[in-house]
């Protein structure tokens, strides 16, 4: 029994020095050569291979913050492994400047097939080198993990393990189009802010002229899911090797969805799902992070019989509030003993003094329809320059909100959220906002860290009106799924059912505080920077009805104490 313990909790430790090799070319199946750096232990011997491409530049150091539990060090990498830790135990790590981009020359092809193919070789080739045992995975965050999805639809034969921690899954419904709703004050920041590193920064010194695709042209004028992002969506039901997805609570509209829908989605028979909170980069760098990702490493790339696929596959931080959380093991998602719980809109008895409550939110259906409207523009006192910038600033968002009453015990939810709303609007369009919120007693929200670093509300849904329809083989009762192929426009005062999916979370909410609905036709509280383009709709006026026939509610999983 010891020798069994004490084999399950075995790890490969620091022993070997390491070996650099920079701007490497590695060939690819139409002739380029991609550049990368190689980090290697200086020691005979095959080792496992850890391997990342993307954009942001191997050569480009980064600075972590002091707060950092991994130390500064001349090979820091942004959202990429640290050499100087993993090299020691016996890990190859590869970077690999994507096409275009960096020091590797081409065309940049940008979410597009030809990433997915370029990643397909680099791993062949990394997995044949005379130093490679064989066995190969991929790790990194955001950028480094989406485009794991991505290249496992293709198999490559020796990718052995993922570890996607925080990517995006589907380009579409996790980054572009929440709801049908076009994100862009992230992604285009974000693509400009590359466009500048490449062009204005050293980059350009290398490649002067590359990185020069029309990515953004291309994410508007493809506003549904038409198939153009086909390659940049997962594929569950080939995507079958062993994985860890990793999301981030805090991480609405980019580092979460991702996770939860391949837990619950991938074929793979050998999976988990950690859930962690915070920015997007303190977890991967953490002990508690490279525990996780070390001991699924061994024993997928080392054969080290440690126990981590004994263990439960389900590891979530329950979040109590300001920041604080704790982890806790579960053994499936959702939570097989949620209790699912209705909140209904109720406008029968609104807060009329307190901060725009229009009413209630009731574990008891109203027995009377009620109608509430509000303006669509969600404009402030100086109205919308729509000329200028594409959305108020975030937290002004007009709309109804609705509270339960101060909850006479700590209440968990945990997992993924609903909302069914009747609707109607007078112009042919209706954009919903909707935003999760913790009150404390003294009327205050309880904000947490967001992935920037910036205060969060608790979870964030949205869905633009003509998007409503559904896929009935996808949906869920606590997860609708939207096919986004056509737009049913409404025609004015036309009252239409909803489902919109609001994404998962979890929050224990005090005894004492309310839970906090907003319904608003712009970016609520907490949205900045992943805001929208609305402009098209913010005339008019939009009306929520609730009562009667007309079934509104939250549904929220509420997880009953041990």
């Amino acid at each position: 029994m010891q020798e069994q313990v004490a084999a399950r909790e075995e790890t490969s430790e620091p022993r070997y020095k390491m070996k650099i090799e920079k701007d490497v070319d590695i060939p690819m199946r139409d002739g380029a050569k991609l550049k990368a750096d190689v980090f290697r232990p200086d020691g005979d011997g095959h080792f496992p291979v850890l391997i990342n491409m993307g954009i942001y530049q191997k050569d480009k150091l980064w600075i972590p913050p002091p707060d950092l539990e991994e130390k500064p060090n001349p090979h820091m990498n942004w959202e990429t492994v640290n050499p100087e830790w993993w090299v020691p135990r016996g890990y190859c790590c590869v970077r690999v400047d994507e096409r275009g981009s960096g020091k590797s020359p081409g065309q940049s092809v940008l979410y597009s097939p030809q990433e997915a193919i370029d990643f397909y070789d680099a791993i062949e080739w990394a997995g044949h080198q005379p130093w490679s045992n064989g066995r190969v995975a991929t790790i990194g965050i955001s950028f480094f993990a989406r485009t794991q999805w991505w290249v496992a639809n293709l198999k490559p034969p020796s990718l052995t393990c993922i570890v996607p921690w925080e990517g995006a899954a589907d380009q579409y419904r996790d980054i572009l189009y929440h709801g049908g709703i076009f994100g862009s004050g992230f992604i285009v920041g974000w693509f400009t802010t590359h466009m500048a590193h490449h062009l204005l920064g050293r980059a350009y010194r290398n490649n002067p002229d590359t990185f020069q695709d029309n990515v953004l042209w291309r994410f508007m004028r493809n506003s549904l899911d038409s198939g153009a992002f086909k390659s940049q969506q997962a594929q569950w039901d080939k995507i079958d090797l062993p994985m860890w997805a990793v999301g981030n609570w805090s991480g609405m509209g980019l580092h979460l969805r991702g996770a939860t829908e391949a837990y619950m989605r991938a074929a793979s028979k050998h999976k988990k799902l950690r859930i962690h909170c915070g920015t997007h980069y303190h977890p991967f760098y953490s002990e508690d992070g490279r525990r996780d990702q070390l001991r699924f490493f061994d024993h997928w790339l080392k054969d080290i019989d440690n126990g981590v696929m004994q263990e439960p596959p389900v590891k979530l931080a329950i979040r109590t509030g300001h920041g604080a959380y704790r982890f806790r093991d579960e053994n499936e998602w959702p939570l097989a003993r949620t209790q699912w719980t209705k909140l209904y809109l109720d406008l029968s008895k609104p807060d009329a003094g307190s901060d725009g409550i229009a009413g209630t939110l009731a574990k008891a259906k109203p027995s009377v329809l009620a109608r509430r409207s509000y303006a669509a523009s969600g404009a402030s006192h100086a109205g919308h320059a729509s000329a200028s910038s594409t959305s108020l600033a975030a937290g002004g968002g007009g709309g109804l909100s609705f509270v339960t009453p101060p909850l006479e015990q700590d209440t968990e939810i945990t997992g993924p959220l609903a909302a069914q709303l009747w609707v109607s609007s007078t112009t042919e369009d209706m954009d919903l906002f909707l935003t999760l919120r913790n009150i404390d007693p003294d009327g205050n929200d309880v904000l947490e860290i967001g992935q920037q670093g910036q205060p969060v509300p608790v979870a964030k849904g949205w869905l633009r009106v003509s998007h409503r329809e559904l896929d009935p083989e996808l949906s869920l009762p606590y997860r609708p799924y939207h096919k986004h192929l056509r737009r049913q426009w409404l025609k004015p005062n036309e009252i239409v059912e909803v489902q919109v999916e609001v994404w998962p979370t979890s929050m224990v909410f005090r005894k004492g505080h309310r839970i906090r609905l907003d319904i608003q036709p712009r970016d609520g509280i907490g949205s900045a920077p992943y805001t929208h383009y609305h402009a098209d709709y913010n005339i008019g006026e939009n009306t929520i009805y609730s009562g009667g026939d007309k079934d509104s509610f939250l549904l929220v999983p509420i997880i009953p104490p041990r």
